[in-house]
């Protein structure tokens, strides 16, 4: 996949959903790559889940810890997973995030369960 490709060593990418108004929302968060996807776990309570179970479309770019994109912005489709995949997604996150991964799960948890969700990035 391009997009990783080109940043194989970032922490943040920045994702905007969309408010039923139209209205981009950008949030700086964590991402690991599988299978040519971008994979983001999140909290099922926070306005990103209940954003994209309204409307999958997203753009991402690599970003700061503040969410500054460092990168163009790529548009793409959100989709929502559970099961096995959802807990290898969480780990591999946890891999790569160690510590931190561990800390703000802790800070995280009265926002709900797990909830993990793929981004594939539009071709054109």
């Amino acid at each position: 996949m391009i997009f990783v490709d080109r940043f194989p060593n970032q922490k943040y990418i920045v994702v905007e959903t969309f408010r039923k108004s139209g209205v981009g929302v950008k949030t700086p968060v964590w991402f690991v790559e599988d299978d040519g996807l971008i994979w983001v776990v999140t909290r099922q309570m926070t306005g990103k889940v209940k954003r994209i179970r309204n409307n999958p479309k997203v753009n991402i770019a690599v970003s700061s810890y503040s969410g500054k994109p460092k990168s163009e912005w790529h548009s793409g489709i959100a989709t929502i997973v559970t099961g096995e995949i959802q807990k290898k997604i969480i780990q591999k996150r946890d891999k790569k995030y160690g510590l931190m991964a561990k800390l703000v799960s802790i800070f995280s948890a009265r926002k709900g369960q797990y909830v993990v969700f793929s981004v594939k990035i539009d071709s054109n």
